[in-house]
């Protein structure tokens, strides 16, 4: 069950359009679970997806009456890099452009289609729709994630995620120089009360912490530096947000400003670079790193000091 509060952002908007988006569902998949009963508006059990909510009003939504849906199918074809696995965890290095697991927009072709060829045991693990995945990493953003082999490993590492207990490292490439070269951006974020199909930081926002270091500054052909950043919590588009909002939106980003003639780059500058964790059943700890992808590589090799 998904309880969520309407904040700004979504305020005015049909029910049927905030249901398909805290359940990443298709409008009318969304529409059809309003029908069916699976959505409370302020306790009172509604089934018309057309009425719109206010600011403050508050839903609850049963995803288990969204519309039976095919689940993933193994795809050998999904091409899927691993680096390390046991019987409990995979660990991957996801190339730019491969989305998760599949949603709205993307019934196939996913990481979960290629792993389930690969491990078709992880169909039973976690939830059915994305087996096996305790995090994500955006569409354009590469590098290394930790999938669940067992029930024993979800559950641990899910805990662990939401303790802070596993470290994730990334390395970007931002707009200008940043004034400090080490700090900590501790800013809510939550959608965007002008976009709702974004996210921004807002004062009603969920807590979150991005700590950054500045590796390398670049004068030429623009002012840009690259950095390493660590995630203290895991919000949507966090590291992404949390720059532009300090001025220094990613280089690439074309959802959160990081457009500019001056540097051309295919995405979103963000690679998982690195990912450590305590495994769920030996308990020792595990240590991964990856390096900067090739079409990375050749974005910074554009810039000089």
């Amino acid at each position: 069950m998904i309880h969520e509060e309407i904040p700004p952002a979504l305020a005015g908007e049909r029910l049927d359009r905030i249901v398909a988006l805290v359940t990443d569902a298709s409008r009318s998949d969304a529409a059809a679970l309003v029908a069916a009963g699976g959505v409370e508006v302020d306790g009172v059990r509604t089934y018309s997806g057309k009425q719109r909510l206010q600011l403050g009003q508050r839903i609850a939504v049963d995803e288990s009456k969204l519309p039976t849906v095919a689940l993933p199918q193994a795809d050998p074809s999904i091409n899927v890099t691993v680096v390390y696995d046991d019987e409990h965890v995979i660990v991957v290095d996801k190339p730019a452009g491969l989305v998760v697991h599949p949603g709205a927009g993307n019934p196939s072709g996913t990481l979960v289609n290629g792993l389930l060829a690969r491990y078709p045991e992880i169909a039973a693990i976690g939830e059915s729709h994305r087996p096996g995945i305790v995090h994500r990493l955006d569409v354009g953003t590469s590098g290394l994630m930790v999938v669940a082999r067992s029930a024993r490993a979800y559950h641990s590492l899910v805990y662990a995620i939401a303790q802070r207990d596993v470290g994730r490292v990334y390395r970007t490439m931002v707009w200008g120089h940043p004034v400090n070269p080490n700090g900590v951006i501790d800013a809510p974020i939550g959608r965007d009360h002008k976009d709702p199909m974004r996210m921004a930081v807002v004062v009603d926002g969920k807590s979150a912490r991005t700590r950054y270091q500045v590796l390398a500054v670049y004068n030429s052909p623009a002012e840009a530096s690259s950095l390493e950043c660590r995630l203290e919590s895991g919000r949507t588009h966090q590291i992404r947000v949390h720059l532009a909002a300090i001025g220094h939106p990613v280089v690439g980003d074309g959802t959160y400003g990081g457009i500019r003639h001056a540097i051309s780059s295919p995405r979103p500058f963000l690679h998982a670079a690195e990912l450590a964790f305590i495994h769920p059943t030996t308990s020792e700890q595990l240590e991964f790193t990856s390096p900067l992808p090739d079409d990375l590589v050749a974005v910074e090799a554009q810039l000089t000091t």
